[in-house]
This record gives C-alpha cells, sequence and structure tokens, in this order.
C-alpha cells in the first residue's frame, strides 16, 4: 500500500539552471544580492538589445522570484548572514559583461549561443556573440534564489561553460485553428526565452482561418479570417519579430500548401480543386496544380511575407495533400492521363514550381511528405519529420545529404501526455542507436515542439505547451551525459526537482505553466 505523505511530491529545487548548462560548478559558498549595491558594468561591444536585456534581468532578478516576507537593511543582511552561515561570502556587488563582437541585427540558424559564467563576489559574463550573451543573462538570472526565510536573495558561487547542442530549437505554433492573441504570442516568446529556444515557427494560416493581413491580397484575411479582429497587421507582425528579435529568436513563418488552404479558397475559389464523387461536386480540396494562376499569387504573396520576415527560411509546407480529390476531378484525370501521371506525382509537380517562388536567399522547410515525393531539394532545405516510422525516415533524408528537423516526439496536442514523455526522445540518439554512425548527426539541425490549434485556444495555450515543451528545450541544449555518448535515456531523477523549480519561476514571470509532476505549490 502506497501512503501520500505531506508536502510537494517533488520537492523543487533552488536556483538550478533550466534547461541544464553543458559544465557548471556550483560551491555550497553563497552571497547575496542587494540591488542597492549592484550594478552591470559592459566592458566591451553593447547595443540595445544588451542594454535592454539588462534592463529586463535585472528587474526579474529583483522582482520576480517570489515573496518576500519584509524588507531588510543591507546591514542587517550582513550581520545576519555573517552570524548565521559559515557558508557566506559577502555580497555580489557586480556584474562584468564582455562581449567580444559587435551585435549582430538578427539571430540565424548557425548563430553563436555560447557563453561562460562566473559567480564570485565580481560575477563575469563572457560572449563572442549578442546572443550568447543574452542566453548568458538567462542563466544568470536562474540562479538566483530566496533563502530559506524569504528574507534574502541568494546566488551560490558558479562557474558555467555553456552552448547548446542543437542550432535548431523551436516551438511551432498554430494560430488558424484557434485565433491567438498577440498577448499571448509575445508570452510565448518570454516563455521560450525563458527556455532557451530559438526558433518560433509560426503556422499562422490552415484550412479554418487566414488570420494574415496581406497588403497585396487582402482578401484573404477579409474572407478567409473568422472574425475581423482576429487578423494579425504588418505592426503586429512587426511587433512579434522584434520581440523575439530582443530574446534572440528566429521567427519562420508557414504558408502551408497546396493542402491545408480551404481558407483561401473564401476569396480566391479558383485556386482550390473541385473535388467529385459520383459525379458531383462535394466541396474543395487541394490547391489546383495546373492553374497558372495559383503559382502567380503564391509568387506575389510570398514575396510580400519575406519582406516582412527578415529569416533566411521560410515554411511552405507540403504535408497532408488530399490525392483522393484529385483523382476524383475530371480536369486533372485527363490532365494525369495526358501527361503520364499520379496524384503524388502532381504533389511533386506543385512543390516543384512553388519552391523556385521563393527568393533566391531564401531557403525553404518542408514537412516530410515533400521529400518521400521525390521532389528536388538543395541541400540547405530542412526536412521536417513528423510522422509514424520517424527513426526509419531521418535515417534516409539523412543518407541522401539533407538535413532534418525532428517533430514526431514532440507533438503537444496529444492529450494525456507528460513532460517526461518529451524527454525521452533524442533525434541524433534514435539515429545513432540505429546506424552507429555519427557522421550523419551533424546534419540533425534540432527539433521542434509543435502546439497544433484544435484544442488550445487562447484561454488554455500556455498551459498546455508549458512546461511540457521545457522537456524538448531541454534535450535540445544540454549535453547527454551517458556512458554510450548517444545512449537513449529518461528524465534523470533530479530533473524532476529541477522543473518544479522551474515551472515556478516561469509562473512568477507570467507564463501560467501547469504542474509538472503532481502535488506541489509555488510561492508569487
Amino acid at each position: 500500500m502506497w501512503l501520500a505523505q505531506p508536502g510537494p511530491k517533488y520537492p523543487p529545487t533552488k536556483g538550478e539552471v533550466w534547461p541544464k548548462p553543458q559544465i557548471e560548478v556550483k560551491e555550497k559558498t553563497f552571497y547575496i544580492f542587494n540591488p542597492s549595491q549592484f550594478k552591470v558594468k559592459i566592458l566591451d561591444q553593447t547595443c540595445a538589445i544588451l542594454t535592454d536585456a539588462i534592463a529586463r534581468y535585472s528587474y526579474i532578478i529583483e522582482n520576480k522570484l517570489g515573496a518576500k516576507t519584509r524588507d531588510i537593511e543591507p546591514l542587517t543582511l550582513l550581520s545576519l548572514s555573517t552570524n548565521n552561515d559559515t557558508y557566506f561570502k559577502g555580497h555580489l556587488n557586480e556584474l562584468q559583461i564582455t562581449l567580444t563582437s559587435p551585435c549582430e541585427e538578427y539571430p540565424y540558424l548557425d548563430m553563436d549561443e555560447s557563453y561562460n559564467l562566473t559567480v564570485s563576489s565580481s560575477a563575469k559574463l563572457i560572449s563572442s556573440s549578442i546572443w550568447g550573451a543574452v542566453r548568458g543573462l538567462e542563466t544568470f538570472a536562474q540562479l538566483f534564489y530566496l533563502s530559506d526565510d524569504r528574507n534574502e536573495i541568494q546566488v551560490n558561487e558558479t562557474v558555467i561553460f555553456d552552448f547548446p547542442r542543437y542550432k535548431h530549437r523551436g516551438l511551432l505554433l498554430d494560430t488558424s485553428r484557434h485565433f491567438i492573441t498577440l498577448p499571448n504570442i509575445l508570452k510565448t516568446l518570454d516563455a521560450m526565452a525563458i527556455n532557451k529556444m530559438n526558433v518560433f515557427h509560426w503556422h499562422i494560416v490552415d484550412d479554418q482561418s487566414f488570420p494574415y493581413q496581406s497588403e497585396r491580397f487582402p482578401e484573404l484575411s477579409e474572407r478567409g479570417a473568422y472574425d475581423p479582429s482576429m487578423i494579425y497587421t504588418k505592426a503586429d507582425i512587426e511587433r512579434v519579430i522584434e520581440h523575439a528579435r530582443n530574446r534572440g529568436i528566429r521567427v519562420i513563418p508557414e504558408f502551408d500548401v497546396p493542402g491545408h488552404t480551404g481558407s483561401w479558397g473564401n476569396a480566391y475559389g479558383g485556386m482550390l480543386t473541385e473535388c467529385y464523387e459520383n459525379g458531383q461536386v462535394i466541396g474543395f480540396g487541394p490547391m489546383d496544380p495546373t492553374r497558372n494562376t495559383t503559382y502567380k499569387l503564391l509568387r506575389d504573396l510570398f514575396k510580400e511575407v519575406q519582406n516582412l520576415f527578415p529569416d533566411t527560411y521560410f515554411h511552405v509546407g507540403g504535408d497532408e495533400v488530399e490525392l483522393e480529390c484529385w483523382r476524383s476531378n475530371p480536369k486533372l484525370i485527363e490532365y494525369m492521363k495526358v501527361n503520364n501521371l499520379t496524384a503524388s506525382d502532381l504533389h511533386a509537380l506543385f512543390m516543384r514550381n512553388v519552391i523556385p517562388l521563393l527568393a533566391k536567399t531564401t531557403m525553404p522547410i518542408v514537412w516530410q511528405e515533400v521529400y518521400d515525393e521525390g521532389v528536388s531539394l538543395s541541400r540547405d532545405t530542412l526536412v521536417q519529420v513528423w510522422k509514424y516510422n520517424w527513426i526509419t525516415e531521418m535515417i534516409n533524408v539523412l543518407r541522401t545529404g539533407h538535413r532534418v528537423l525532428f517533430s514526431s516526439s514532440w507533438y503537444l496536442d496529444a492529450l494525456g501526455s507528460e513532460w517526461k514523455d518529451y524527454y525521452a526522445a533524442d533525434p541524433r540518439q534514435m539515429v545513432f542507436d540505429v546506424t552507429g554512425n555519427e557522421t550523419l548527426l551533424a546534419d540533425i539541425v534540432g527539433g521542434e515542439a509543435c502546439m497544433w490549434g484544435e484544442m488550445a485556444d487562447d484561454r488554455n495555450v500556455i498551459n498546455r505547451v508549458w512546461p511540457r515543451a521545457s522537456a524538448v528545450a531541454e534535450r535540445l541544449w544540454s549535453y547527454q551525459d551517458s556512458m554510450r555518448r548517444y545512449k537513449l535515456s529518461r528524465a534523470p531523477s533530479e530533473a524532476y526537482h529541477r522543473i518544479e523549480e522551474h515551472a515556478c519561476r516561469m509562473i512568477r514571470r507570467g507564463i501560467d505553466a501547469q504542474p509538472p509532476s503532481g502535488p506541489g505549490f509555488c510561492v508569487v
């Protein structure tokens, strides 16, 4: 018989970092933080991103660690700690930030996110990149905690050397099935920064609604959005991009074609294929791959979107195309007969025509079906693996010289799944365990947790994502510490305690994360 014990199921840690740094040495000795005695000194390069981050994290450290019972003057703090704790080493007086290279304007796939952080009486953060400096400031803020009596802000003497395992650590958010308001998108970006995720994959339109407000084709949202209030204007998108940029997060838009395009047909019905049954039209399916006007509209729309979103990558989708609709349409039946094509060939034909519509400097991302249909893809194309048999799929993609994004095990819309279920998956481990070939692994550039919107709206999307996506974030950032370098392992026992602290940390910063593992509490 199991008897319940008082207190939280997994008592939270204090001042432990999520995702876990690559190398961290923490001592029992500690310092006290007092805002009136603390200053930040920039020793080398600087820019607005850095100064904004310093202000943001200074506020977090001072105000977002949990309720303090009372304010104590600095001299009283010194006396209290000196008398009562042999590990006390004084006050943390300063953080010196050394950024050795000029700031870059926007984050990108191959950006440097490494940093070194030392916490002593004068803490030091060193990075050769603004993005590494931002990651280091997040880690610095996570090291602070309240004393047991909640009267002091403390931080342990610590040395950290840190960098991510994977370049692409993303979160897909679907804003078509349910419209997600701008405040919740910005809150999502804040949560991503807390978890050191660096790609916001914006699945902005789909069958159900077209909330993107196009200046070139305003009818798409006028007729395709759920409601005139449920759109994203150019100003909204620019605000999202800037908010993300300041946190070292890339924003990659997805306009999924030729399937998932029902909402486009409200304004441009001729783009879609009429689906037949027993000689009668029963509705509309994927875009018609034989219409030149379809490609012209896509070319002009993609040009507008690429001018708005600064990232080099653009997701063109290509998944779940209803081939039966094409097979039912008399015009396409005749086209396939004359050209000796199958419906799968039409899918490949469509994608071969669409991908070149992107600017020459733009790199495509596609769902795995595009690769499966044999479409010729450039080396820089990212193939996003999301379906069953994902290990075999990844190996096939890698062996043909293409690069992989992994999502199959990280679908957050799966009801009943827990953070520990997502923690178990690691794409490089999976491939190595089957092939034993380390040379393939570098082309697995990362992965994404996917929050599809059928059952998530503005009221529950945040706690559906967090802290379950935190497990994906740690898998994509942290070192896999095992005897075999790529041995698959589940969440270590210490992670259960660390994610309790991390969930409370997010809650205190305004992210309504759900409880990770059972009974517990947060001091806010």
